[in-house]
């Protein structure tokens, strides 16, 4: 690798050519802000936050967008620059809508530690405030152009990342703005309503729709019998919401906490996981046998879902027909639950707290419902519940470790691993080796599908037979895998997808990270990383050694893909419009 050396405000700095000035200077100890920044994702100069000199030259340079120079030198601070930066930022806060108290990004916003940081407390330059209907179509996401600020960050994730083209700029001049096809309702376009625009988004020009009040209003309710259901990756981002460190495990503090806030019971997506491993690997299982159609592709994410019912109709045969783990929760506790314990499913809300956006999108589709009502009342995401925990009063940190109700409660550690890209196959090949063989896995952990990787592959040998996987993230890499299996380049027998790139662990509902943070630490790793710590230290790893698996089986189910299981457990797919 080519090195070149430099120097920033006199520090000597040695980095691979090609490297920014940004980068540079930050390896040199030097943090220059930025706004429009964001790391893999968007780096185009526009918010000009970042300006630097060369020595020798007047002008100013967007860093983020400069290359280093051998022998080169470079001043990130003086009286100058610092002013440049002051008046741009002033002109970006002059048509702003600073309603900074009311808004869901507050002590979270980086247009707001911005200002602070560059010591900008008055708006010197008074500017036009637009005044644009907030766009509350969707059941996932809400916007507010009022206080967007062009940085282009969310129409890079979701062009250059996502490959989805949801929203884009359109108007021009003062009247630019970030809109969708046709200036429609996001609800209209073909949003899959993934929320990465949303953790993209610097300011509180994108959020999450705001469900709480509903679930503090049935546990309000002496009527309701209110329970709640929990996903895998939300017990190594909560804990984030409260200043904890990254990727720390709080599993039984969110149990607890949501006992405290009145839950009458607290189950463990980890349970349907497993139950979804049972349902999915007795298909991948009659496939092999029956010999395809090939490749079975998984439907946990309901952002990929979308994506494939409206750009990839023509695999939604191939897609499992097994609800999602939150669905088929939501299902269990409306029909076996209830059951169990004598309640009428018209009396159960039912919560989900999800890494998700798109999850609220899931629960309100029409298939849904294996009772003739919602599987799943209202889902939220760790955000939500983070707000939520506070409202409550609730002192997270210094929480005692609580415990999941039985049976929905139980769970091994290859539901677990669900939380990350790759699980979803790993946890299935778990089970169907073991199944189809008749033998003991001694080796359980199929690292070439872990990592982060765009699209990763693997063959597993499972008898006779060489079971070619692949895995995807991110529905830009997902484009690519598809195309690839459609031009007949590739087969496989087992194809992952997962909406948000990293899988669950960085959902669109996950705890934001700022952009400083994401130069530095990569939250898929270090999330997927505590994932697969809690896998490890599970005492079962095997979906189908759970004993509440194998009792709900042997009380309600029968078995695997029977007749009820398909009734509550099992779904179908419908072709979209894009346009």
């Amino acid at each position: 690798m080519s090195m070149v050396n430099v120097k920033i405000d006199g520090v000597d700095v040695s980095v691979p050519a090609h490297t920014t000035v940004l980068k540079a200077a930050r390896k040199a100890g030097i943090d220059i802000p930025t706004l429009c920044y964001l790391e893999g994702v968007s780096g185009i100069g526009a918010c000009r936050m970042c300006l630097v000199q060369q020595k020798g030259s007047p002008k100013m340079m967007a860093s983020c967008v400069t290359t280093v120079t051998d022998g080169a030198e470079y001043v990130t601070n003086n009286a100058e620059i610092r002013e440049a930066r002051r008046v741009n930022l002033d002109l970006i806060l002059s048509t702003h809508n600073a309603t900074c108290f009311t808004c869901v990004r507050n002590k979270n916003c980086e247009l707001q530690s911005l200002a602070e940081k560059l010591g900008v407390d008055t708006v010197e330059y008074e500017g036009e405030n637009p005044d644009y209907d907030i766009d509350m179509s969707s059941p996932s996401i809400v916007r507010d152009n009022n206080k967007c600020i062009l940085c282009r960050r969310c129409v890079a994730v979701c062009n250059n990342v996502q490959e989805v083209g949801a929203i884009g700029f359109i108007n021009r001049g003062f009247k630019t703005k970030v809109g969708t096809e046709f200036d429609r309702n996001l609800a209209e376009g073909v949003c899959i309503n993934c929320g990465q625009c949303i953790k993209a988004c610097p300011v509180g020009a994108l959020s999450e729709r705001d469900d709480t009040q509903k679930i503090w209003d049935a546990l309000a309710d002496p009527d309701m019998h209110v329970v709640v259901q929990t996903a895998p990756s939300i017990r190594v981002g909560l804990g984030e919401e409260f200043g904890m460190p990254m990727g720390t495990r709080v599993t039984g503090k969110m149990a607890e906490a949501l006992r405290r806030m009145g839950f009458d019971q607290v189950f463990d997506t980890d349970f349907s996981a497993d139950l979804t491993i049972m349902e999915e690997g007795t298909e991948l299982i009659n496939h092999i046998q029956e010999g395809g159609p090939f490749p079975l592709i998984t439907s946990c994410s309901p952002g990929w879902i979308k994506f494939c019912e409206t750009f990839y109709p023509e695999f939604n045969e191939n897609l499992s027909s097994c609800k999602s783990p939150q669905q088929m929760m939501g299902a269990v506790i409306k029909n076996y639950y209830a059951e169990q314990n004598n309640i009428d499913p018209k009396k159960i809300f039912s919560v989900s707290v999800m890494p998700c956006t798109a999850k609220k999108f899931e629960s309100d589709r029409p298939e849904m419902n294996s009772t003739g009502l919602p599987d799943v009342d209202v889902a939220i995401t760790t955000r939500e519940l983070g707000r939520m925990i506070k409202q409550a009063g609730i002192d997270f940190p210094n929480l005692p470790d609580g415990k999941f109700d039985d049976v929905l409660g139980e769970s091994t550690g290859a539901a677990a691993i669900f939380g990350a890209t790759g699980g979803v196959a790993e946890a299935a090949l778990r089970t169907v080796y073991e199944i189809l063989t008749g033998e003991t896995l001694e080796d359980i952990n199929f690292h070439a599908v872990r990592g982060i990787g765009g699209v990763k592959e693997a063959t597993v040998t499972i008898g006779d037979l060489d079971v070619k996987v692949a895995i995807a993230h991110g529905l830009g890499n997902a484009r690519k895998l598809l195309d690839s299996i459609k031009s007949g380049e590739k087969f496989y027998h087992f194809v992952e997808i997962m909406a948000c790139p990293g899988g669950c662990v960085n959902g669109g509902g996950q705890p934001i990270v700022n952009a400083k943070t994401l130069m530095d630490t990569d939250p898929r790793e270090v999330r997927a990383a505590a994932i697969y710590d809690e896998d490890e230290a599970m005492t079962l790893r095997k979906s189908h050694e759970n004993p509440s698996i194998k009792k709900i089986y042997e009380e309600y189910y029968g078995e695997p893909g029977s007749h009820k299981a398909h009734e509550q457990l099992h779904t179908h797919y419908t072709k979209r419009k894009k346009y």
